[in-house]
């Protein structure tokens, strides 16, 4: 992927976030998880729903995974997803001090695969965990750089202090592709019938998985938003941005949406580069 921005001359020390995750107004239990943990090579430390962190001797980890599944098993596939993140990432810490341009990517997609192994397996041995997935969005955050990884359609959303609102992942849908490509606009794309159809997910089947990787070179006051697509469904494109630049609070992001809609859960993780 080609980054928004060069990579900057001093790179941001500091994070701020703010996560919530709502079970929605019309389900009965909630099968979105969000993640945040600060690792070094040593040790990973889990982050509570809101925060500071500085970015000088730890890397940072913040993800949504939406499951899906007979029961709670879809519940259970996210809670997968996100624990299995804790395994991989510590010895990988350091990249950005070492200016290792290529590396992320192959450990990014191997932490993907070693997901959808593990919940694929779960679906093979125990008969009420048959055909569970999840989606999953990751944001590594390393000084002056954020690294992604994705599949599905949770949603990672790149808000420039003085740019525009990108959205850097792909849903991975047959929607989400008529979108990119715009032959559907955002209100015909809210409406289509297969909107969550999906061509990947961790699990659900699949035999092989091929996640969205890449990065952006941050700049102090820039943004970023991980949602669950109860997020979408409940708050427009220009809803987002405006609030995503607003207060840095995930709650009144998903209680507007929860408000305007609330058939899904719904989740969001805000972090600002300061």
């Amino acid at each position: 992927m080609t980054t928004p921005s060069l990579e900057p001359a001093t790179p941001p020390l500091t994070l701020n976030w703010s996560g919530m995750s709502h079970v929605g107004r019309f389900r009965k239990n909630n099968e979105d998880a969000f993640l945040g943990l600060t690792f070094d090579s040593r040790e990973i430390h889990y982050l509570g729903k809101t925060g500071t962190g500085n970015l000088e001797n730890s890397d940072f980890v913040f993800a949504v995974s939406d499951g899906m599944g007979g029961a709670k098993s879809g519940e259970f596939a996210s809670k997968i997803a996100v624990e299995k993140i804790t395994r991989l990432l510590p010895p990988s810490f350091g990249m950005g001090a070492q200016h290792l341009e290529a590396g992320f990517s192959d450990i990014l997609r191997e932490l993907f695969e070693r997901i959808h192994g593990a919940i694929t397996d779960l679906g093979r041995y125990y008969p009420e965990c048959h055909g569970m997935g999840a989606t999953l969005s990751l944001c590594w955050f390393m000084p002056g750089w954020m690294c992604f990884s994705h599949i599905g359609d949770s949603r990672i959303y790149y808000l420039q202090k003085d740019g525009e609102m990108t959205q850097v992942t792909h849903d991975h849908s047959h929607v989400g592709w008529l979108r990119r490509t715009g032959k559907l606009n955002e209100r015909e794309a809210r409406s289509h019938p297969g909107k969550s159809s999906l061509t990947q997910v961790l699990g659900g089947g699949n035999q092989k998985v091929d996640p969205h990787i890449g990065r952006v070179a941050c700049q102090p006051g820039d943004r970023f938003l991980i949602c669950s697509d109860g997020l979408v469904d409940g708050l427009w494109d220009k809803r987002i941005n405006e609030m995503a630049r607003g207060e840095l609070c995930a709650t009144t992001m998903v209680n507007h949406a929860v408000n305007e809609s609330g058939r899904d859960n719904t989740t969001a993780l805000l972090i600002e580069v300061t």
